[in-house]
């Protein structure tokens, strides 16, 4: 079966992980599509298959003959989908794409356009597996699960494919950024991995952001508005004026490259309370201690303006740059390289401006660049995969594996 043949298969399950739910997996969707895939993995003939409770689903492909001693590596995907798009009911199809625009939907008038998506050019005269439009595909990260199996069916139906043994890993509520909180690094087994999580074929990412997450508290004080002056501290009013503490030109709207932001995600509130949720990012690690600075002196001045306690604000560490773990194995990432230039493709490397579960696992003893998966628009209902492109993901696992095991 072709890598975009199971990535169509897998977008029945819908496993949109849920934020607001504090069980891991966050929803049930994932546990059922991690059993799935043990029992697939099983019937391909991989070993030492265990799902555990909280949905992390580990695998083997032993060693070829000969090859027991080489290092162990891993391949690792998650499971989930983004909970910010409709997920469910997907009508994954493929089509021949000879460039233009892409009608999705002709009930509905849902268009892609290639000159909103000029990544659509490199792919004319390619099949691209598509939606109808009304909902995201779940090519992130499905397209890197369908990858990693295929590359592991191709291995033990191909015995002259050689490789030492390889660890295969899949994991919960990464969308959500829980997907490393359970991972047991000692048990799964390897000494370094590779996520496949990224979008064009030879993608090879090794620079992410570094993360925190900043919940601002507005405690207001509440009258009849009659009689308000000199009294009443609308909070919803002062959250509005904290807000415009932050630097504005360093959102995400008007940032790139290394630039690092602050990011309003959500807010709610009225009179007595109101709550701002940022996160903030930077690739310095140095630079997002100022941004968590310049966010508690932002607090400071407003209780300065109105009395202490009128805001509160909680900064909780995400993740941290995995540069800093994979600089000292930098093999990793010139090993991928001579892997993508042998199937004629060109290394692209540039700063990763998110976090994948690599991000957590390099710091966890489990250093783990991120590889592309021929897939794009992630977290939006114009996702599209290519399958030539993630036919050749899956010959990027099978070189990488064949470095390895002739370290």
């Amino acid at each position: 079966m072709k890598a975009y043949e199971r990535l169509m298969k897998y977008a029945a399950f819908a496993t949109a992980s849920d934020e607001e739910n504090g069980n891991c997996p966050s929803t049930h969707e994932q546990l059922e599509f991690a059993a799935a895939l043990a029992d697939e993995l099983r019937e391909l003939g991989l070993c030492e298959v265990e799902l555990d409770d909280n949905g992390y689903l580990f695998a083997t492909i032993p060693a070829s003959e000969g090859f027991e001693n080489a290092p162990v590596i891993g391949f690792i995907a998650h499971m989930d989908v983004s909970p910010e798009v409709e997920s469910r009911n997907i009508k994954p199809r493929a089509i021949k794409y000879d460039g233009g625009d892409i009608l999705l939907n002709e009930e509905k008038g849902i268009t892609m356009r290639e000159v909103d998506y000029p990544i659509l050019k490199q792919y004319i005269g390619k099949t691209l597996v598509v939606t109808d439009g009304t909902t995201l595909l779940g090519a992130d990260d499905k397209a890197g699960i369908a990858e990693i199996i295929t590359a592991a069916e191709l291995m033990l139906n191909d015995k002259s494919l050689r490789h030492g043994k390889i660890r295969i890993g899949f994991t919960p509520d990464e969308e959500i950024g829980r997907g490393a909180d359970l991972f047991d690094v000692e048990r799964f087994g390897a000494k370094w991995a590779y996520t496949l999580d990224g979008a064009l074929f030879g993608e090879v990412e090794y620079e992410t952001f570094n993360a925190a997450a900043l919940t601002v508290k507005v405690n207001g004080v509440s009258t009849h508005p009659g009689g308000a002056k000199d009294t009443m501290i609308n909070a919803s009013m002062v959250a509005m004026e904290y807000a415009g503490l932050l630097p504005a030109l360093e959102r995400p709207e008007r940032t790139s490259g290394y630039q690092g932001f602050y990011h309003l995600t959500s807010m709610e509130g009225g009179v007595e309370q109101a709550t701002l949720h940022y996160i903030l990012r930077d690739h310095d690690a140095a630079k997002l201690e100022v941004r968590k600075d310049i966010a508690k002196r932002a607090s400071d001045e407003i209780n300065r303006r109105y009395k202490d306690g009128t805001v509160e604000v909680e900064i909780k560490d995400n993740y941290r740059n995995m540069r800093e773990m994979i600089e000292p194995e930098f093999h990793l990432v010139e090993n991928a390289y001579k892997a993508v230039e042998s199937l004629g493709g060109k290394p692209i490397s540039y700063p990763v401006r998110g976090g994948t579960d690599g991000s957590r696992l390099s710091f966890m003893g489990l250093p783990c660049p991120n590889l592309g998966t021929g897939s794009h628009n992630h977290h939006g209902r114009f996702e599209f995969a290519c399958a030539e492109a993630m036919d050749d993901c899956t010959q990027l696992v099978l070189r990488i594996a064949k470095i390895y095991a002739n370290m």
